[in-house]
């Protein structure tokens, strides 16, 4: 197979070497790339002549080098669906002719994928901005990381390729800063804490990620969290994050036994903590309908400008939703102290 029957046939990722880059295999250089895959996936891609360097085919050992361009087609068949601008209002928190930092809201799922045809930030983003659409991946242009549809907080987009090799390895280096706020179960026995647990795919639901006691199973991942405010049944936390796995806060809370307030794939939306008053019942029920997802926001984000080669931060503040339950929880622990 040649690389123009791939392209129309597997999924499809580019990359540009950045100009300082290490010397490293192009299996651990994909793997560090691209989001939500497994070595054995990009070793199988390399093994079938799916991947390429400036235009020809490389084997797994071969080391990237600064300027290569790389381009990898996986076996599956992605959601390849054209995807059509739509008129959809965003939050813009900064803008210029290489980034934007969005403040993402709840219910939005941020690219196109099986189940979710329009709506996406994607598709938002291709509206407002034409320039980002051969930026990377078509189903993805720009993008460099995610949030979870009903996390809500700080992106950073990437408007041109320099941009998105640049971010993209800052965040394979770990050199972007993103802190989060969370409201969780329990009255965390620490002020403070290091979370590590390798994370990777649920083997009983592959919607879901989990942690593996295994270090030779899933992917390394970090998380520090600091308490903020104690509420008696629950607790609101800033985490900041080392690593960026999919759904990481969420699976290393549940991990420690403090699933995120509401988190429906996770156990948090059982009464886990308190009383068994009907009054106690009810008040947590109604927060639930109020923040009818889990309780996480993507509060600061900080990196390296691509093209001013200086650190530029973000603040986004808690979501009304959010607000309004710690809010109801200030109220409800005050009016119930002994």
């Amino acid at each position: 197979m040649d690389k123009s029957d791939a392209n129309q046939l597997y999924e499809h990722h580019v990359f540009e070497v950045e100009k300082k880059h290490d010397l490293i295999r192009i299996d651990k250089f994909l793997l560090l790339r691209i989001a939500n895959t497994s070595r054995t996936k990009i070793q199988k891609s390399i093994s079938q002549g799916h991947v390429f360097c400036n235009e020809q085919i490389v084997k797994s050992n071969y080391k990237v080098k600064p300027f290569d361009k790389i381009s990898i087609c996986f076996e599956h068949e992605p959601y390849d669906k054209e995807i059509k601008p739509e008129d959809i209002p965003l939050d813009i928190v900064f803008e210029d002719s290489d980034v934007i930092v969005i403040n993402k809201p709840s219910n939005m799922v941020v690219h196109p994928s099986y189940g979710h045809y329009t709506g996406t930030l994607v598709h938002a983003l291709l509206y407002k901005y034409k320039d980002i659409q051969n930026t990377g991946d078509s189903q993805r242009p720009g993008l460099v990381h995610r949030l979870d549809k009903d996390t809500t907080g700080l992106m950073v987009v990437a408007r041109n390729s320099i941009s998105l090799s640049h971010l993209a390895a800052q965040f394979a280096e770990r050199t972007i800063k993103r802190k989060y706020y969370a409201l969780v179960w329990g009255d965390l026995k620490d002020e403070e804490g290091t979370i590590i647990a390798n994370i990777g795919r649920n083997k009983k639901n592959r919607k879901l990620m989990t942690t593996f006691s295994n270090n030779e199973d899933g992917k390394y991942a970090v998380t520090h969290y600091k308490v903020k405010e104690r509420f008696r049944y629950i607790t609101l936390i800033e985490c900041r994050l080392e690593t960026g796995r999919t759904h990481q806060i969420r699976v290393h809370m549940k991990h420690i036994g403090h699933p995120l307030f509401n988190d429906n794939e996770y156990g948090g939306d059982k009464i886990l903590r308190g009383t068994t008053f009907s009054k106690y019942k009810q008040f947590v029920l109604n927060c639930f309908k109020i923040l009818p997802r889990q309780a996480l926001h993507a509060t600061e984000l900080s990196f390296i400008h691509p093209k001013k080669s200086k650190i530029v931060s973000f603040h986004s503040d808690l979501p009304d939703d959010m607000q309004n339950i710690i809010t109801r929880w200030r109220v409800y622990v005050n009016n119930t102290k002994n």
